[in-house]
């Protein structure tokens, strides 16, 4: 039996505090990449507050550094059964198996898959996510804590931005993912 091809779903979050249900999601946007960096599609979407939510002051004070990514996440919002329905759909249509990617993967897996459970009764992910700073950590032989953007070489590096903005992110983060899985792989 041939192995379905994966396919590396960069997912970027914004959100109004730490966790979910206490607080909410606010937008997310996906980068579905094939190993040798194609990108076969992207996902994004902004999301209407949860009505027992209550917004983190600390993540609100960030958010006033951030007026031009706030005004984005705002923008065309759904309600969050929509958005996570559409989702799922989108997620099964990718030619391979979805495999989530994030960076930090434990901030934005706990994210969707929360929002994905809650709203659609389950995860097209399983219960899977890769960290890019794990990898990362990995392949540098460094501690953690070491292991950040700042410390990974510019190789890994394409030139996108880093906007605050989920899609934005997801394809930067999408792109530099690739770039490690390659390295490793020659």
């Amino acid at each position: 039996m041939a192995q379905k091809t994966e396919i590396y779903v960069s997912t970027d979050v914004e959100a109004d505090g730490p966790i979910p249900g206490r607080n909410s999601l606010l937008s997310f946007g996906s980068a579905a990449f094939t190993a040798d960096k194609k990108l076969v599609g992207t996902f994004s979407t902004n999301l209407e507050l949860l009505e027992e939510a209550t917004p983190d002051p600390k993540t609100m004070q960030w958010w006033q550094t951030q007026p031009e990514a706030w005004a984005a996440c705002r923008n065309d919002l759904k309600a969050p059964a929509e958005a996570m329905k559409e989702y799922v759909v989108w997620l099964r249509q990718l030619p391979g198996k979805p495999v989530f990617v994030g960076y930090p993967a434990t901030y934005d897996f706990m994210f969707v898959y929360w929002y994905l459970i809650r709203f659609t009764g389950e995860s097209p992910f399983s219960h899977s996510a890769l960290d890019i700073k794990t990898y990362a950590m990995a392949m540098l032989k460094t501690p953690y804590r070491d292991s950040t953007k700042r410390n990974m070489p510019q190789r890994w590096f394409d030139n996108y931005p880093h906007t605050h903005q989920a899609l934005d992110d997801a394809l930067e983060q999408g792109a530099l993912f690739c770039n490690m899985l390659s390295e490793n792989r020659t």
